[in-house]
């Protein structure tokens, strides 16, 4: 059986846009303190729960996992673009970062204490969706740390191109924050905190922090 078309659509858009995403969003966290906030809320309860390897799953280029490692956290990343995970090796020398799926993740039962998924569900269907949950709890150790940040919405549109003008063929995927905390709590992770981040007149983020 072959990949889903999503997959498909999605790797190749990102190969795509790799360069180009990098090089627009490389000083992005500059201008987000509400953002810097939140991850060093994340980093503060992954440390206080014992610390150990933290996964940032869809890390793109990799520039939230480098800052997660100011935070004073193990943070590698996975990405599911060979295109992201060049940009992101080449900017982030010394930084452990692989291909690969938040559905199928390659890591060992337990064997993390937090995943980071910033932004990186917004492309992914709603079953696969539930199945990354599932997975981030399988790999997750008892009292592990989950961040989870999406657009919100009910409502799903197609993205045609993107950062810099490139061809792209993704669909942005804008769900209600009660859902995606149903899912969790579905795949046995228990929602803590819940933020609005209104970044725009058209967009707001949600964002999530879970235990198992």
């Amino acid at each position: 059986m072959g990949e889903p078309d999503w997959v498909v659509d999605t790797r190749a858009s990102y190969d795509t846009v790799a360069v180009s995403y990098g090089e627009m969003l490389k000083d992005a966290m500059d201008g987000q303190p509400v953002v810097r906030h939140l991850l060093a809320l994340f980093a503060e309860l992954v440390l206080g729960a014992g610390g150990g390897p933290v996964v940032d799953v869809g890390c793109g280029t990799g520039r939230v996992t480098a800052h997660l490692r100011t935070l004073g956290l193990d943070a590698s990343g996975v990405d599911l673009s060979p295109g992201m995970i060049e940009v992101a090796r080449h900017n982030h020398p010394g930084f452990r970062f692989e291909v690969g799926s938040m559905t199928s993740l390659d890591l060992a039962d337990g064997s993390v204490r937090g995943i980071l998924a910033w932004f990186s569900i917004i492309h992914v269907p709603d079953d696969a969706v539930r199945q990354a949950f599932r997975e981030f709890r399988r790999v997750l150790r008892d009292g592990g740390v989950v961040l989870v940040g999406f657009y919100v919405g009910d409502a799903t549109t197609l993205k045609t191109e993107g950062y810099g003008g490139h061809p792209m063929k993704v669909h942005v995927h804008r769900r209600p924050v009660e859902r995606v905390v149903a899912w969790l709590a579905e795949a046995g992770l228990r929602t803590e905190v819940e933020v609005l981040h209104h970044v725009s007149d058209t967009a707001t983020g949600g964002i999530l922090i879970a235990h198992t």
